[in-house]
């Protein structure tokens, strides 16, 4: 990777959490948005922990429809797939106080005890 795009994608990624903080500026209790900045996650990560968040969300839907009561094996998928960058018990956490994914962090918060 050349100069050139070295500092493109720095500022893209300074654009992004400026983004980020101007949300906060409004509510300061975004938690989740808090840790992204302070982790120097991309856009492109938060996009793919999106997307896992809601293909977990889909499944543990479906196993609790099923009857399932225990859910570790979603919880290892999560922790597995997480950015290396990210504390698992800060982001379970985070998302809770933003309340984002609030069936799926409750449940994966049970493993954090």
């Amino acid at each position: 990777m050349n100069e050139h795009e070295l500092l493109l994608k720095r500022i893209n990624l300074l654009e992004y959490h400026q983004k980020l903080l101007v949300k906060l500026l409004n509510n300061p209790n975004l938690e989740f948005y808090k840790l992204i900045i302070e982790y120097g996650l991309t856009e492109q990560e938060i996009d793919k922990f999106y997307y896992l968040c809601n293909e977990l969300s889909k499944k543990l839907d479906e196993q609790k429809a099923e009857g399932y009561v225990y859910f570790h094996p979603l919880f290892a998928k999560f922790s597995a797939s997480l950015p290396a960058k990210m504390k698992i018990d800060d982001v379970i956490k985070a998302c809770l106080l933003q309340k984002l994914y609030e069936p799926l962090f409750q449940e994966f918060e049970k493993y954090l005890k």
